[in-house]
């Protein structure tokens, strides 16, 4: 015949609180947040002679997949075309609540004789209707878990194809890296 095994509440109970707690440890677990460029809409042109700079807004997706609410500070996202900064986006320090997605408009400045300086490129880039485009920023904040205030840094880089004519969005890749410190 089969062993009787004894059965205790303390067991099951123990049990319970340890599968709820490496449950509840794994979700909590970081993950990186998401970038997604939906927009770039010229806005006005300014005359600096011997070339036109451009004011553009860019609207971009962000998605915070975290159960924590993030506060970041502020910070200047970074254009880069054919390896050169081309221009730069303030971003103002905010919040975003747990597990929500959000949509900021960033008003950026490109440089007009930087295009200059690669005419031959654009020109050709115009042609082609395609102008590629590279981006990063890194973004700080603090993170609240609990009682617990987690200082965090996010670093993006952004590779997004242009049409440089109507300027829609051909193609991106967003990658973001998430650190965390101790406090």
């Amino acid at each position: 015949m089969g062993k009787k095994v004894n059965w205790s509440w303390t067991s099951a109970l123990v049990g319970a609180a340890t599968a709820t707690a490496a449950t509840t440890l794994f979700s909590m677990k970081p993950r990186d947040p998401t970038f997604h460029l939906i927009s770039i809409k010229l806005t006005s042109f300014e005359f600096n002679f011997p070339v036109l700079d451009t004011d553009v807004i860019l609207t971009v997706h962000v998605s915070n997949p975290n159960p924590a609410a993030i506060h970041y500070s502020s910070t200047t996202m970074s254009i880069y075309y054919a390896g050169c900064l081309l221009g730069s986006a303030p971003v103002e320090a905010g919040s975003q609540k747990a597990r929500s997605c959000k949509v900021l408009h960033l008003p950026a400045r490109l440089s007009g004789m930087e295009l200059a300086h690669h005419a031959k490129r654009f020109l050709a880039d115009v042609a082609k209707r395609e102008m590629v485009l590279d981006a990063t920023v890194d973004i700080q904040g603090e993170a609240k878990v609990l009682w617990w205030d987690h200082k965090f840094k996010v670093h993006v880089d952004s590779h997004v194809t242009v049409d440089p004519l109507f300027l829609d969005i051909v193609d991106q890749k967003n990658k973001s890296e998430l650190l965390l410190f101790d406090a």
